[in-house]
């Protein structure tokens, strides 16, 4: 494991993003269209126990959901979406997540099966410039703490496609990255919602600490 990234996250992350308690949240996302944006709420708690457990990283593990229609957004330097179905911005809402990934903000998607489409859409209508790139296997965040040599896990079949992992860049930073036919944070829930076996759990837990250590350090 290589932890030595913490440090960097504590002196430059935090103050730029108000978590001065240094406890570290991840953001949910709420966000219009129909879609269940709430769904699975143990989902960044475990990843949070996970994290704090494996690493140095100082957390607060708890569900939080953020509307990027508020300021609120800018108090996480880590927002998360998921959900299954349709997912709809507001001009206002638009405005407020170019401005929050601009300021070095990170967004993570998960589609959770049925989401790909609606997200495609909308992100295209924030960035209608850029496009979803996917990140070679080669790329720092598949290495940053655990090794996954061939990218995303596989968590979920869904449509027993290859899981794929996407990323949208800003002046060459990763700003956002989006997980198609992968599904690893239903890896972290408790493990009587899907009844995923033990070492799919332990890969989808690993998998979301690179995204975070990741994310803060990057």
């Amino acid at each position: 494991m290589r932890i030595k990234y913490l440090i960097l996250f504590l002196v430059l992350v935090i103050p730029v993003f108000g978590q001065q308690n240094g406890n570290f949240q991840i953001g949910r996302v709420k966000y219009a269209g129909g879609g269940d944006w709430y769904n699975d709420p143990t989902e960044e708690v475990n990843l949070l126990n996970y994290i704090k457990a494996h690493t140095n990283l100082k957390v607060k593990a708890e569900y939080k959901f953020v509307d990027i229609a508020s300021d609120e957004i800018f108090s996480y330097p880590f927002l998360f979406l998921t959900g299954h179905g349709n997912i709809v911005f507001t001009e206002d809402e638009i405005v407020r997540l170019r401005k929050y990934l601009e300021g070095g903000g990170f967004l993570y998607i998960d589609d959770d099966y049925g989401l790909d489409k609606f997200i495609r859409r909308e992100m295209k209508r924030v960035y209608p410039d850029k496009d979803f790139i996917e990140l070679p296997f080669n790329h720092k965040l598949y290495h940053i703490v655990y090794d996954f040599p061939t990218g995303p896990p596989k968590t979920h079949e869904h449509d027993g496609k290859p899981p794929q992992g996407f990323g949208i860049f800003i002046d060459k930073r990763l700003a956002v990255y989006y997980t198609y036919e992968s599904n690893p944070s239903d890896g972290w829930d408790d493990p009587e919602v899907h009844g995923d076996p033990p070492d799919k759990r332990e890969e989808a837990l690993r998998f979301g600490t690179n995204l975070v250590i990741y994310a803060l350090t990057n």
